[in-house]
């Protein structure tokens, strides 16, 4: 790969934005939808997704250079790229890229001046009713945050599950699991075991189809409640929301309700120590930004665990790019 020159390295990045919003919004129009295994004018997909012919064309051509769509005469057709774009596709990236491109996401990073000068999330000043307050206030970008996590989780859980033997528990915990898709997916791979689904109310509420003979939901704050006592414990992608205060306080709560013989998994993207580019150093800025959390390194998290009564044994990559670390009460 050719190296770029200082300057070259500089805009790519200071001007990177026009290239990430164009993405946003072909995902939210749906262009790959409107592209089939065949080669098409701007001038069709624009009259088909609802746009500017010539605006379309130059878009088009900005995202192709980067792989996302294939310039031919004539017109366009898919790249490996795009066709993740189409709603259809089993890993459709499509909810994901609309949910980064959520104005309430977008406005957040036109505040991380406030972020960067005071360690504080950008959306203290640009959302005034908090994160999850504005999904609550916000049906339509809810929905698409809530199709995201979905897309996400359909990638993650199927490799954590493979992951790890869990068939050698009892009882298992999925603590702030959400609607439950990974504990659901557990449970099916350890048919002799039993779950519990710890969320707030609100979030349980919207997990009911899920309870079975097998799976209780529990209602609750992970912050004043006590939690259940299971033989297992997994929490993914809670920690990385909160500060390490915060994210003490959930592992200190695992810990008073966990048996000395339990075991905690976090599930995480961690942090490599190589220093070249990586997907969770731009995923931890954007967690700095939105909510005032951090993706770790695994050292942070061994030192966080060992702080809150943990001690950490081992980590677990998966091919999915997200990793288990496996703990036991100290």
């Amino acid at each position: 790969m050719t190296e770029l020159n200082p300057f070259e390295s500089l805009r790519q990045i200071y001007a990177g934005y026009a290239a990430s919003r164009a993405l946003h919004v072909i995902a939210d129009l749906g262009v790959a939808d409107a592209l089939d295994d065949s080669p098409r004018s701007a001038v069709d997909l624009a009259d088909s997704v609802g746009a500017d012919p010539d605006a379309l064309d130059r878009v088009l051509r900005l995202l192709s250079s980067y792989g996302v769509f294939e310039a031919v005469r004539g017109g366009y057709r898919h790249s490996p790229s795009s066709r993740l774009l189409r709603s259809d596709d089993p890993r459709s990236a499509r909810p994901l890229a609309r949910m980064f491109g959520l104005p309430m996401n977008w406005s957040a990073y036109g505040g991380i001046g406030h972020t960067i000068r005071t360690g504080r999330p950008a959306t203290e000043k640009t959302l005034p009713e908090g994160f999850w307050g504005y999904f609550s206030a916000h049906p339509e970008e809810s929905a698409i945050f809530n199709a995201a996590m979905v897309a996400k989780a359909g990638a993650q859980v199927p490799a954590v599950v493979a992951a790890y033997e869990f068939s050698k528990f009892g009882r298992i915990a999925d603590i702030g699991g959400g609607r439950g898709h990974l504990l659901q997916a557990v449970l099916q791979a350890a048919p002799n075991a039993k779950g519990v689904l710890f969320d707030l109310p609100h979030v349980v509420a919207d997990a009911a189809s899920s309870r079975s003979d097998r799976l209780t939901l529990q209602a609750g704050d992970f912050f004043k409640d006590p939690l259940p006592e299971c033989d297992a414990y997994i929490v993914m992608e809670v920690i990385h929301d909160w500060a390490d205060r915060e994210s003490e306080a959930i592992l200190r709560s695992i810990r008073r309700a966990a048996p000395a013989n339990a075991v905690l998994l976090l599930v995480e993207e961690i942090i490599p120590d190589d220093p070249g580019p990586h997907w969770s150093k731009v995923l931890d800025i954007h967690m700095l930004t939105l909510l005032g959390g951090r993706q770790r390194t695994y050292r942070q998290y061994e030192s966080l665990l060992r702080t809150a009564g943990f001690a950490p044994k081992r980590e677990i990559a998966t091919p999915a790019g997200i990793s288990l670390i496996e703990a036991t009460p100290a």
